[in-house]
């Protein structure tokens, strides 16, 4: 199993599935966000990913780091699922979303066999209509 680390976070494959995890409470700033967006795009090794990232262990998140996040850390993503320690966390980041859609899907779960399970599901949409694509249906 492929993995990779800094000191805030490791980051994984598990069937055809990005996972991340944060090694510690963490209070975002501009400097943190950038290191993980560039591990993330080297284990992502410049391709899509479907990205299941547990964010139980985020602390808070500053109005900078989001800007970046924003511009910076939308680069190869099929699908993201963001994984909470709470419902009131899941309002919070699914408020924000709809205010700031992302480019692709991204959904807020509080459990994390659902989130890979909605995860694969977009997943095999995808491959199915690649698939579709190529034998010209």
């Amino acid at each position: 199993m492929e993995t990779i680390e800094n000191e805030y976070a490791r980051f994984w494959f598990e069937n055809g599935v990005l996972f991340s995890e944060l090694k510690e409470p963490i209070e975002f700033d501009v400097k943190i966000v950038s290191n993980l967006i560039e591990l993330r795009h080297k284990i992502s090794n410049s391709t899509n990913q479907y990205w299941c990232m547990d964010g139980t262990k985020l602390v808070s998140l500053n109005k900078e780091a989001r800007d970046y996040a924003e511009i910076h850390g939308q680069d190869f993503i099929y699908a993201n699922a963001m994984i909470v320690n709470s419902h009131v966390t899941k309002f919070i980041f699914c408020m924000y979303v709809k205010l700031k859609s992302p480019g692709f899907p991204f959904q807020v779960f509080t459990n994390r066999e659902k989130a890979v399970e909605w995860l694969l599901e977009i997943k095999s949409k995808n491959e199915e209509k690649i698939e579709n694509e190529r034998i010209g249906k």
